[in-house]
């Protein structure tokens, strides 16, 4: 009668335990650290990510600890001198050991990815770019982390990662839901297209309504149990920087042989002088150009300030005419469908339009006004307005903010109605919109392919509790059992 007393109770047991409510077990957070060193054309910046480790498969859960400008320009510059290269990231390196706890350092995955300035350096001297990134990986080493390498990614990853990076600090590809206690996975059409503008490339990227075509812009993701087909597209030449160098070419060539050339997007009263032979330095600049005047003379751009003037030169920079009468296509013959759904605009995009202090959500034609205004103020209005502005950065300004309407209505064809589906900005929950949190996101296995899972348990407290009635009922059944 005891054993069987025993029996029961167990059988009681297993029964309480099985009403018991199921719920997230309360574990002490474990905190990673990844850092990422996004190598641009004009500058190089790192960051630093932190995230619980109990949740690395979730989304949202990344957040961005740090941010650091690497003083000069971008790692590109440093082909004559590839020491230097490396030695430039050392401040920014000594800051991330700072907000990284000792212990955790060594574990601490530490990359590097390089975008289009040292694709450009590449064409012209390959063995300076190994040089460079060797440099590179060769101070990185010096530091107590988990280097993972440097590299060079592809324009199409650039544009990719940024997209990834967008779509996971918005919530996009997957959300967690308390109130139904699931994982909701949102339309399609909630996700965000991507648009980067660089100083040497500018990216578009986004999930059509069918299948991309071409596949050669064509990627395939798997991301928490859902397969994305996104098109994305790099325009190498076609960052900020090279376009005004290329701008500035296509005016020499077209006023030549004057040394005097009228600069229809820089203002009234401003002028710069630039050598030939700095066109010949770049691949996008075409230095084997037969039209380009030969010598090493300096010419001098005198700005006029004529925003239509400004846009008519921009657009020559595009051969719209290599498209024929296709309407899947942008410009240099380069296909694309049908945009869809919101985008977010960032890099220098977003820093452009800051510039122009519009509020998000303008209509097209107030856009093109403040645009306008900017074109129209001299050289000494501008200088005395922005005192703290970058002296060699004001000036361009107009050429940047006409160069992306160009980019974005003749290009890539948005129009008045969906232009109000782009958004300005260059953060997105805790961290700042870009590339770097999307490469490191893949190379971690953070997004996994799989839907996501909740680990789950029982309350602490009822498990005491349960524990507690078994050893009792247990000792009073051998209790029973010997008397």
């Amino acid at each position: 009668s005891a054993i069987a007393g025993v029996l029961v109770a167990l059988s009681i047991i297993s029964l309480v335990l099985s009403l018991v409510r199921v719920e997230d077990v309360m574990l002490p957070p474990t905190v990673k650290y990844g850092m990422v060193f996004d190598a641009g054309s004009s500058h190089t910046s790192l960051f630093v990510y932190e995230w619980d480790s109990d949740k690395e498969n979730n989304t949202g859960v990344v957040s961005q600890t740090l941010s650091c400008d690497v003083q000069g320009q971008g790692i590109s510059s440093y082909a004559n001198n590839p020491p230097e290269a490396g030695n430039s990231l050392r401040e920014c390196l000594d800051k991330a050991l700072q907000v990284v706890p000792a212990e955790k350092q060594r574990d601490v995955p530490a990359y590097l990815g390089a975008t289009a300035g040292m694709r450009l350096l590449r064409e012209q001297n390959s063995s300076a770019t190994e040089q460079v990134l060797a440099e590179v990986a060769k101070t990185m080493q010096e530091y107590p982390v988990a280097f993972k390498g440097a590299r060079i990614l592809t324009g199409e990853e650039e544009g990719a990662y940024g997209w990834i990076t967008i779509n996971y600090l918005l919530d996009s590809f997957t959300k967690y839901s308390p109130k139904a206690h699931t994982w909701l996975h949102p339309e399609a059409a909630n996700i965000f297209g991507a648009l980067d503008l660089g100083g040497a490339s500018t990216q578009i990227t986004f999930m059509p309504e069918g299948s991309v075509l071409s596949p050669n812009e064509a990627s395939a993701f798997t991301l928490y149990g859902y397969s994305y087909n996104i098109y994305t597209h790099s325009y190498l030449c076609y960052g900020q920087n090279e376009m005004l160098k290329r701008l500035a070419k296509e005016l020499i060539v077209e006023s030549s042989p004057s040394t005097l050339v009228h600069h229809p997007c820089y203002p009234k009263g401003y002028s710069e002088t630039v050598s030939l032979s700095s066109f010949r330095a770049s691949p996008c600049t075409d230095g084997s150009d037969p039209r380009l005047p030969l010598g090493d003379s300096i010419v001098t751009l005198e700005g006029k300030g004529n925003a239509s003037g400004c846009r008519a030169a921009l657009r020559r920079l595009f051969h719209f005419s290599a498209c024929g009468q296709s309407r899947d296509c942008t410009f240099d013959g380069v296909y694309q469908p049908p945009l869809r759904g919101q985008f977010i605009a960032f890099s220098a995009f977003y820093y452009n339009f800051k510039f122009l202090n519009l509020t998000e959500g303008q209509p097209l034609a107030v856009v093109r006004e403040a645009i306008e205004g900017l074109c129209t103020r001299s050289w000494e209005d501008l200088s005395s307005s922005y005192p703290k502005e970058n002296p060699k950065r004001l000036p361009k300004y107009c050429a940047n903010a006409n160069y992306i309407l160009t980019l974005l209505l003749d290009a890539y064809k948005f129009n008045e109605t969906s232009w109000n589906n782009i958004f300005f900005q260059m953060k997105a929950g805790s961290a700042d919109v870009g590339w770097t949190l999307g490469y490191m996101l893949n190379l971690t296995n953070m997004v996994p392919p799989q839907a996501p899972a909740r680990l789950k348990g029982h309350r602490p407290s009822l498990w005491a509790a349960a524990i507690i009635f078994i050893i009792l009922t247990l000792f009073l059944g051998l209790a029973a059992l010997l008397l």
